[in-house]
């Protein structure tokens, strides 16, 4: 049986833009390092947990199943999901693990309409247990954003006795008995030797589990979620890098140029007006390097109360002037009066800089 975790190349963050410091998520998650430094997955070792999709922020690792899983969860009046280890009642996934804080909040939103049920085995118990607990984490994460949340049923059902899960929320569903005869195990070959890898030539900038939490919140006008979105803080340069650096094109800057031109002197440096920072929240994937690279300290993740139209339109999160050197004119990306090369060249000055 074919491995159904696939690598897409194009969708990995080191791929759509460089950065000083390349994410590793993948690599770091994966508890049965399965995953070589070149995203290579080793057949033999992968378990199929979806912990290296659930962390990465833009779909570098995905199930081969998840379309099929959209299906289910879109179509079918009431969502029963269950595990290998768990009682075949609904749609197989490999696992909790492959579920992050998008893919939770869907299912809660969906959990409005109707009946969401989650069928597992004793995770403590499983070889996938670390993926699953780093599941749970994100669950827990999101219950305590948005307490408010329609209930989630989670069973715990190996070979027919029910364990309470610590996070289960919501009250217990009836499962009625079924014959265990047939189950899938869990060690069964799930992977065929002359395929140890696969790489996917589909590549787009919203990752599946974002475009479904926009999916199931689309008829809901005026309801809002808890998002993390983008802030900025007032000691903001207007240097524009945060945008530069972004590897989903979700932060944009619009620069406007200073009209006054000085067409005598064609070598004076352009000044700009006024610059702006466009937010596209469904772009971001809360990757953090904006608020990494940022100098003067001035982004944060914040988490916002977002309702559809603000979650899939464009959000103006800054306006201001960047700065220029008051003594030769050319810009400068700090809070200073000065450029580096003008306040070295006069001790006496009282402009400041950074190394």
């Amino acid at each position: 049986m074919t491995c159904q975790m696939v690598y897409h190349n194009g969708n990995c963050l080191n791929t759509k833009k460089a950065f000083a410091r390349p994410c590793k998520l993948c690599i770091e998650i994966c508890p049965h390092q399965a995953i070589s430094e070149f995203r290579q997955l080793e057949g033999k070792q992968c378990t199929e947990c979806g912990a290296c999709m659930a962390v990465c922020p833009s779909d570098g690792f995905v199930d081969r199943k998840l379309d099929k899983l959209h299906d289910v969860l879109f179509e079918e009046q009431d969502i029963v999901l269950n595990c290998p280890q768990a009682s075949p009642r609904g749609f197989e996934i490999p696992c909790l693990g492959m579920l992050n804080r998008d893919g939770w909040m869907t299912l809660m939103l969906l959990a409005e309409e109707k009946s969401v049920t989650i069928m597992t085995g004793v995770c403590a118990e499983c070889e996938d247990r670390q993926a699953c607990a780093n599941s749970v984490k994100a669950f827990k994460q999101v219950h305590a954003d948005w307490p408010d949340h329609a209930p989630i049923r989670i069973q715990v059902r190996p070979d027919g006795e029910t364990v309470e899960p610590e996070f289960k929320e919501g009250p217990k569903a009836a499962v009625p008995s079924v014959n265990l005869t047939g189950w899938k195990q869990k060690g069964r070959d799930k992977i065929e030797e002359w395929l140890p890898s696969l790489a996917a030539e589909d590549t787009y900038t919203v990752p599946k589990y974002r475009q479904w939490l926009i999916e199931a919140l689309e008829k809901k006008i005026d309801k809002k979620i808890p998002f993390r979105a983008l802030t900025i803080a007032d000691s903001c340069t207007s240097c524009g890098v945060c945008a530069a650096i972004c590897p989903q094109g979700a932060l944009q800057k619009q620069e406007i140029m200073n009209s006054d031109q000085n067409l005598e002197d064609p070598t004076k440096e352009d000044k700009i007006a006024s610059l702006r920072l466009i937010l596209e929240p469904e772009k971001c994937v809360q990757c953090g390097r904006c608020v990494e690279i940022c100098r003067p300290q001035a982004l944060s993740l914040d988490l916002k109360l977002m309702s559809h139209r603000l979650l899939t339109g464009k959000v103006l999160i800054h306006e201001g002037s960047p700065n220029y050197c008051i003594r030769c004119g050319k810009r400068i990306f700090d809070n200073a009066e000065l450029c580096l090369a003008c306040s070295t060249s006069d001790p006496g000055s009282h402009g400041s800089f950074f190394l």
